[in-house]
């Protein structure tokens, strides 16, 4: 990504371009100049309508002097980042399969804004992410570097955009990497020590409760879920101060539940080995922190994550146990599959110690919320309507969609329960929107906002498909969270 050409001069025998066109199919200057040098070949296949410019449509061209790949972007008015990111990882997966030590991106257009690079420089490097970790053969063939074209005139800071792009590609990747990691290597107390590792050279404070800890200041929703693995939990604090000293923080929490079995009330088998993915909504808190770090926001921000596993043993909490929180509170266990709002409670009831700005949180919490939204777009509720309008606006910037359902005083009324405050399942109908009511008792009047990312954590059946995301963990909730505290 270190390569940078102002303009375009000329090819190497051999070379990769990929260039850009719309729907209008009208060629920009650079694009003629590409076309010139491969004997008008583009200006030919566009005349004989083998290319129509259509969103998502590419062919490449293969000539003595350079490989070309075109790639539609479709109607004009409807350029968005999240159509430059997806172009350009489909130009790196394309220099990768042909084995390209370089390849170049043009996109010439007068409103190459910064939010542009960044968007080429993300979807470059994403579409080159590869899990292999677990494989024998680790070689991965990687372009060493990428050039992107661009106009002369065009006024940004172009080695900041460069730069940023790459900061929020390793966020992601970062998300992923823990994600798709098996439960077996990536236990409660690995996943505090990687928190660990990554603060080590930045500027962020770590703090890790154990399970002494824990008891000791009353945990019990993150304790009761744990009691049934021989994994000890733990809460991992990340704190970033980038903004005024005493300026209130915004506090990011995570469900990190490193493998979910169901517990007593034991899951399925069919597809159980994606719940290692339960752990996505930490990953993506965690991912987060690293990249305010990096890009050096001026805000304060503090990352919390409830760590554990759940599994059935005869230690293990069981339906029909009350569970006394952080905050005192106590709920009734109806099921022990419903886990991830327990372990929020606490982890939401503990952020009002910083007297936050705002608490978002982010889990793979109801398969209610895929019945409902599908695997395009994530569920989004809350008590504060400013942020979750501003949330949505950063899901249509930068493609990581969301949507509000309701959260009113009647579906509350079906977590009551009889012998404790409330209950941990509201019934059939509306899961999504009950486990955020449950969520509720524990923000008080803080703003807040949930994000049920169930459906759009990792790679399920009706997943838009994307260049820039591969099978797997997909690392939904960064790309939003940071285009959100950069426009607050």
């Amino acid at each position: 990504m270190n390569n940078m050409k102002k303009k375009f001069t000329a090819f190497e025998i051999g070379s990769f371009i990929s260039t850009t066109i719309y729907d209008d199919l009208s060629l920009s200057p650079n694009t003629r100049k590409i076309d010139k040098q491969i004997g008008n070949l583009i200006s030919s296949i566009i005349k004989n309508k083998e290319f129509t410019g259509k969103s998502n449509e590419s062919i490449l061209l293969r000539t003595p002097q350079t490989n070309v790949l075109l790639i539609g972007l479709g109607n004009k008015k409807c350029i968005s980042n999240d159509k430059l990111r997806d172009a350009a990882a489909k130009a790196s997966i394309t220099a990768k399969n042909l084995k390209t030590k370089s390849f170049s991106f043009n996109h010439d257009v007068s409103d190459m804004t910064n939010d542009y690079i960044e968007a080429v420089v993300q979807g470059s490097e994403l579409g080159l992410y590869n899990f292999n970790v677990y494989k024998s053969n680790k070689k991965d063939f990687r372009p060493l570097t990428m050039n992107i074209i661009i106009k002369n005139k065009i006024k940004t800071s172009l080695t900041k955009s460069i730069r940023n792009g790459e900061i929020i590609a390793d966020a992601i990747m970062l998300s992923r990497d823990i994600s798709n990691l098996p439960s077996r290597d990536c236990t409660p107390l690995q996943l505090a020590s990687r928190a660990k590792k990554i603060s080590s050279n930045r500027p962020l404070k770590t703090t890790i409760f154990n399970t002494d800890k824990l008891k000791k200041l009353g945990f019990g929703g993150l304790l009761g879920v744990a009691s049934g693995s021989q994994q000890p939990p733990c809460f991992i604090i990340m704190e970033y101060n980038g903004g005024k000293r005493g300026e209130k923080p915004i506090v990011f929490v995570g469900k990190t539940i490193t493998f979910d079995t169901g517990g007593i009330s034991i899951k399925p088998s069919a597809s159980m080995d994606e719940m290692k993915h339960d752990k996505s909504g930490g990953a993506t808190v965690m991912a987060i922190m690293q990249a305010v770090a990096d890009l050096k926001l001026p805000v304060n921000v503090v990352g919390l994550m409830p760590a554990t596993e759940n599994m059935p043993s005869g230690s293990a909490y069981k339906p029909g146990d009350v569970i006394t929180f952080y905050n005192k509170k106590t709920a009734e266990i109806l099921n022990t599959d419903a886990e991830g709002r327990v372990i929020l409670a606490d982890a939401l009831s503990y952020a009002q110690n910083y007297k936050p700005r705002m608490i978002i949180d982010f889990a793979t919490l109801t398969g209610a919320c895929i019945v409902a939204l599908g695997t395009a777009v994530s569920g989004l509720l809350g008590n504060d309507k400013k942020i979750i309008n501003s949330l949505f606006e950063s899901g249509e910037r930068t493609g990581e969609k969301v949507w509000e359902l309701p959260l009113t005083n009647e579906y509350k009324k079906l977590i009551k329960s009889d012998i404790a405050d409330i209950k941990n399942i509201g019934g059939r109908g509306a899961g999504t929107i009950t486990a955020a009511a449950f969520l509720s008792h524990f923000v008080d009047d803080y703003p807040w906002a949930h994000l049920d990312i169930a459906g759009t954590a990792w790679t399920q059946d009706g997943t838009p498909k994307k260049s820039y995301i591969k099978k797997g963990a997909t690392g939904v909730g960064v790309l939003l969270s940071i285009d959100f505290l950069r426009n607050l």
